[in-house]
């Protein structure tokens, strides 16, 4: 079953015992403490591990703007980029020299394909990755809401467990790439 944020939200209050919320705009401290701390956590976590749910491919636009030093050619980067995995030319996904700066990726190519992360819509979510969420959720919003260390430091433990499990499935889910290009086994032969 797809989650939408005030969903996640909710079932996150829900293991801290809380009140669960209708919307961010309420006026409950819950509300405040949800529509304050849900943004980053959901990104943080988006951006801690190369999900396959959320993991694209696109060409970026060339901007006209070029880099002051070191690369001859700046690209826009998408609006819903969180994290690079590589780039590539000629509808390859890697092997390109870059370096992101100032939101934009400089390299020396005439055209890029970025392999990168983003933030998809939450109905987009696997159910691993909203236990996910949903414990991290609850650990970062149990200090504001209980000011309790002990069951935060408890929530935290519970989230990385959930995390090393969501990570395990998520690994299941394609092939596992093998090594192209390796110079020590090129020196052996």
């Amino acid at each position: 079953m797809a989650l939408s944020a005030i969903a996640l939200c909710s079932r996150a209050l829900l293991k801290l015992g809380a009140a669960t919320i209708a919307s961010f705009d309420e006026g409950t401290a819950e509300a405040e403490v949800c529509a304050n701390l849900y943004p980053s956590v959901r990104d943080a976590t988006l951006s801690s591990y190369p999900w396959k749910f959320a993991t694209g491919q696109v060409s970026l636009p060339r901007l006209v703007a070029q880099p002051v030093a070191d690369y001859a050619m700046a690209y826009q980067l998408p609006a819903d980029f969180l994290r690079a995995m590589s780039a590539g030319v000629a509808g390859q996904g890697f092997g390109l020299s870059y370096r992101i700066a100032e939101n934009r990726l400089h390299c020396d190519a005439d055209e890029v394909t970025l392999t990168y992360i983003f933030r998809p819509a939450e109905i987009s979510f696997p159910p691993f990755f909203d236990q996910v969420l949903i414990c991290r959720l609850a650990a970062e919003f149990c200090i504001p809401l209980t000011e309790s260390t002990t069951r935060a430091e408890f929530l935290y433990r519970l989230a990385e467990d959930e995390y090393r499990r969501a990570k395990l499935v998520d690994a299941q889910q394609d092939v596992p790439s093998a090594i192209t290009n390796f110079p020590l086994i090129e020196v052996r032969s």
